[in-house]
């Protein structure tokens, strides 16, 4: 006699939480343990097959997001709005030619020109002696040494000259004339300055010179009268408001020639001297002005 179970019999549904395996009642079988353990298996591959797409979906996500975002920093970097913290006004400096600071030009002033203080004696007032322009007691002249001899200083010019010469002082209006003599192996040469107020006066005074005047030789310290007679050489020259003339010749009175290339030389050499010495006194002058 069988006894049914008041229903249909239930299937057991491994997916179903409320399934349930059958069982045989009264008839003693045991579960089914190899099929229980197959439905365990297939449900668990099920799981790792969902939790490996899920993993992927996320990355995925994820990946996506960070595109958006690098998207987004490589876009326009111009910020959006007008910022509330700046004034209206701000802005950044430009890179133009006004932003860099200028200046003037500037030069050293030209310096001056010793020719402008000994060219008028109303800038030419350094203190004037025969002993500024030829100090000590010799001149050395490349291998000449020359032993200096009596010195002289005149306001009447027309005194210390001979000829033609002072006439042509007088008439440009000479002030002073200067005098000095060196002398070395047996040749004497007196050096006579003439002073006038401009320098045109003194070129006019060199121009009218002529070899028919001269200027006086000087005696004493040491050098003997010379060329009171007879023959010697003569140079006229001129610089600034000062014309100067050298007059050369032996001390035993004996006539100079074209040969005697001593006694031109000691003219020369004596003539270069004073043009230096002048030069010099110009330069000085010059240079004090600048530092004042």
């Amino acid at each position: 006699m069988s006894y049914g179970q008041g229903g249909p019999q239930s299937q057991w549904d491994p997916w179903k939480p409320q399934s349930q395996q059958p069982w045989s009642s009264g008839t003693g079988q045991t579960p089914d343990w190899a099929s229980l353990a197959e439905a365990s298996e297939t449900r668990n591959k099920r799981r790792r097959v969902l939790f490996i797409g899920g993993g992927v979906v996320a990355t995925l996500a994820i990946g996506t997001a960070v595109a958006m975002a690098v998207v987004s920093a490589n876009g326009d970097d111009n910020a959006s709005g007008t910022p509330t913290n700046l004034p209206a006004s701000a802005s950044l400096p430009s890179d133009s030619a006004g932003s860099v600071p200028s200046f003037e030009p500037t030069s050293a002033p030209p310096p001056l020109d010793p020719e402008d203080f000994i060219g008028n004696v109303k800038k030419d007032t350094a203190p004037l002696s025969a002993e500024t322009l030829f100090p000590g007691t010799q001149l050395t002249m490349g291998e000449a040494v020359y032993k200096k001899g009596a010195t002289a200083d005149t306001k009447n010019c027309a005194t210390a000259a001979k000829g033609t010469l002072p006439a042509v002082l007088t008439k440009n209006d000479c002030t002073r004339l200067l005098r000095v003599t060196y002398f070395r192996d047996g040749v004497a040469v007196t050096v006579g300055v003439a002073v006038f107020d401009t320098e045109a006066q003194a070129s006019k005074a060199k121009t009218e010179a002529d070899k028919k005047g001269f200027v006086s030789t000087l005696a004493g310290s040491g050098a003997k009268a010379f060329c009171d007679s007879g023959v010697c050489r003569t140079t006229t020259n001129s610089y600034g408001r000062y014309a100067y003339f050298t007059t050369a010749g032996f001390l035993n009175g004996k006539d100079v020639t074209t040969k005697d290339t001593k006694v031109f030389q000691t003219g020369d050499d004596l003539a270069e001297f004073t043009f230096r010495q002048i030069r010099r006194r110009g330069e000085a002058q010059a240079s004090a002005a600048a530092n004042r």
